[in-house]
């Protein structure tokens, strides 16, 4: 059976960084801490919050480096480490997650509105997710903006996979709704 490999092209950087070079970790702080920081704002929702997860990643992160083996890439085992920083910040918010039967099957039903129809402005996106409540932002931002599937959102949010699918359409209903809210007050 062959193995998986990935290529790092920061390989060498994080190497550096192992072996306590101050400059290599200089060097991936300035490589991912943009990206980092956006992925953190889209999850807290707040400027302060999402500093905060980020310097708290990055000491993590260089803190724990010597378990990073390498069957990922630094920026995805770095993401994975923001991802749930900024979970347990919305979650000391107290993140509410509308709780469901678990015996209940999820239905889609699919879109409310024709898509072609709602050409809206990203500003305008952005403002309606930023809009909505923590559960529903957070279950909505790892499915659409990260590309986590309901199982693995599951797993992070310690809730059902049923859970995550009827937070992202109770979410997605709303940012429609938002949406259209903010398209009327124009």
């Amino acid at each position: 059976m062959e193995t998986l490999e990935y290529t790092d092209v920061n390989a060498q950087v994080v190497a550096r960084c192992k072996e306590g070079d101050r400059k290599a970790q200089y060097e991936l702080y300035k490589l991912y801490s943009k990206s980092m920081f956006n992925v953190s704002m889209r999850i807290t929702n707040d400027y302060t919050e999402a500093e905060d997860v980020l310097q708290e990643s990055f000491l993590s992160a260089f803190r724990e480096l010597h378990t990073f083996k390498g069957d990922s890439t630094f920026g995805s085992w770095l993401k994975r480490i923001v991802i749930n920083k900024s979970i347990t910040k919305v979650r000391s918010r107290r993140l509410q997650v509308t709780p469901m039967e678990e015996s209940q099957d999820f239905v889609d039903e699919g879109p409310e509105y024709d898509q072609e129809d709602m050409d809206y402005k990203v500003e305008s996106i952005k403002r309606a997710i930023q809009l909505l409540p923590d559960g529903y932002r957070v279950v909505l931002t790892l499915y659409l903006l990260e590309g986590y599937d309901h199982g693995e959102i599951a797993d992070i949010l310690s809730i059902s996979e049923a859970t995550s699918k009827s937070q992202y359409s109770r979410a997605r209903k709303k940012l429609l709704a938002l949406m259209e809210e903010q398209a009327l007050l124009k």
